[in-house]
């Protein structure tokens, strides 16, 4: 419970405590966020990690100035991380397969494969870069991949693509809306509404069944 807590209170106050991780760690944070986006990414059981939110604070931060770090090195890190993290996700997924997906898992249900996979049916190879934006998805889309063998040259271009799009996208607007006064006087606020905005999709599809 005071793992939960904690993670709740990190990602809620993202911005205060990435400034206390830049003041202790300087440029090893570079190193601690490329490990933070390669293991959301990376690992199907770990989608609970922030994404969306710590590339806006991040962005956010370095605009200030004062922070050490360079918005194109780390930019280009964090794309790096996130088609490495999707490429050992799909590779997971090819070597394990439909074993894990069982509908007793309490992390891997059953429901979460079968959702992707109708998500892959109705978008195609699109769905690896529309999923970069939606949190659950963007961790489970890679691993379903590679569990139905998604081709690997087609899979990797979209990866690329797709993980371009997701960190520069999040970086940028964090780094030119994030210190606007009424945004960071209402940041945790912000963030609330970057996660719920990103977790509607998933929502919507968990719910759907249910209207139906």
């Amino acid at each position: 419970m005071e793992i939960i807590t904690n993670l709740l209170d990190f990602i809620l106050h993202i911005d205060q405590h990435l400034s206390v991780m830049i003041n202790n760690y300087q440029t090893w944070t570079y190193l601690i966020l490329f490990l933070i986006i390669f293991s959301e990414t990376g690992f199907v059981v770990t989608p609970f990690l922030p994404g969306d939110s710590l590339l806006f604070a991040a962005g956010a931060l370095i605009a200030k100035g004062d922070t050490g770090l360079n918005i194109f090195l780390l930019g280009a890190l964090l794309i790096v991380a996130a088609v490495l993290g999707n490429t050992l996700n799909y590779f997971l997924g090819s070597a394990f397969g439909k074993k894990v997906f069982k509908p007793e898992n309490r992390i891997l249900k059953l429901e979460y494969y079968q959702k992707t996979q109708d998500f892959f049916k109705k978008h195609g190879a699109k769905a690896v870069i529309f999923s970069r934006f939606l949190p659950i998805f963007r961790t489970v889309a890679p691993f379903v991949a590679g569990v139905g063998h998604m081709p690997l040259a087609a899979y990797t271009f979209y990866n690329v693509v797709g993980g371009l799009a997701w960190i520069s996208s999040f970086l940028v607007l964090g780094y030119f809306f994030g210190n606007i006064p009424v945004i960071k006087q209402n940041f945790t606020l912000v963030i609330i509404g970057i996660i719920v905005v990103s977790l509607l999709p998933a929502l919507y599809a968990a719910l759907k069944p249910k209207k139906s």
